[in-house]
């Protein structure tokens, strides 16, 4: 292929990365913007999306699209679930102190990691794609799964933006982001609004998992790469800001893309490193991130 085919495939590759990139950045996102805490098990909560998604689809007749339809639903609920009680029993009993919920959830992922080892086994798994059309370009073929991850990411992202900015439900996780003790006072349960977001946060990454497992098997190990590149795209975005990690995940999507496919995926993560650091330097709020007072 020429070039112009070879970049067309960078962009369409760099655009379905950049779309399972958004999903896991806004979770974690999510879960900083109201309750000021970074779970760094968010990368393993990806990690065992997968494997349940993995092993529902293995249990589930019916062939691929309905093991695939069944892991959508069960991993999130499931992980979700996780979510919560982890929530309940760790981190409400520190009273969501940042220092001590990074510890306590290092801790976590070093768990969660060995328990996926000793259930699920060290070797990846492979999921069938729940359909194989494929969308004939003049050069070459392209996945039509693929473009349906896109999709579906930019439906979900739009749900989120819709229930953050316009309904009560947004405008009570608003209010508890902007001041905890004020909102208390007016008769809103924040620890119920913790629970909440921290459920939903597990829940984004879990379908993100879902969705990129038929392009990537799922691994015990895999909950490394989702966690280090959800920190950039915050950082780069903004820490809480929702359109900062879209905007973010979608750069260093397509230049991961473009820069894996012309030269190699280490220069691309090391120009990732470097933005981060620039970001950090130049502008310490991120680019859609507001600073502190």
């Amino acid at each position: 292929m020429a070039f112009w085919p070879h970049l067309l495939l960078a962009v369409l590759e760099g655009t379905v990365a950049a779309a399972v990139l958004a999903l896991s950045a806004l979770g974690l996102s999510l879960v900083f913007g109201v309750m000021r805490v970074v779970n760094v098990a968010h990368g393993e909560f990806f990690m065992v999306g997968a494997m349940l998604a993995w092993w529902t689809a293995k249990m589930m007749p019916g062939g691929p699209l309905a093991g695939f339809i069944a892991a959508l639903v069960a991993a999130p609920v499931a992980v979700g679930f996780l979510a919560f009680l982890t929530e309940r029993l760790l981190l409400r009993r520190i009273n969501y102190d940042p220092e001590a919920t990074i510890v306590a959830t290092i801790g976590l992922l070093f768990v969660l990691q060995q328990l996926a080892l000793s259930v699920f086994g060290a070797d990846a798994k492979p999921v069938a794609a729940p359909f194989t059309y494929r969308i004939a370009f003049p050069w070459f073929g392209f996945s039509g799964y693929k473009i349906f991850v896109v999709a579906a990411s930019l439906m979900l992202l739009l749900a989120v933006w819709w229930v953050l900015a316009r309904t009560r439900i947004g405008l009570v996780m608003r209010v508890t982001q902007f001041d905890r003790e004020t909102a208390t006072a007016f008769g809103i349960p924040v620890n119920t609004v913790y629970a909440a977001v921290f459920v939903a946060g597990a829940a984004l990454v879990a379908i993100a998992a879902v969705l990129i497992v038929p392009i990537q098997q799922a691994h015990y190990l895999m909950g490394l790469d989702p966690l280090l590149m959800s920190f950039i795209v915050v950082i780069i975005g903004g820490l809480g800001s929702i359109k900062g990690s879209v905007v973010a995940a979608l750069i260093i999507g397509l230049a991961d893309g473009i820069i894996s496919m012309f030269f190699s995926p280490t220069l691309a993560a090391i120009i990732a490193t470097l933005a981060v650091a620039i970001v950090l330097v130049v502008r310490p709020q991120g680019l859609y991130g507001v600073p502190v007072r």
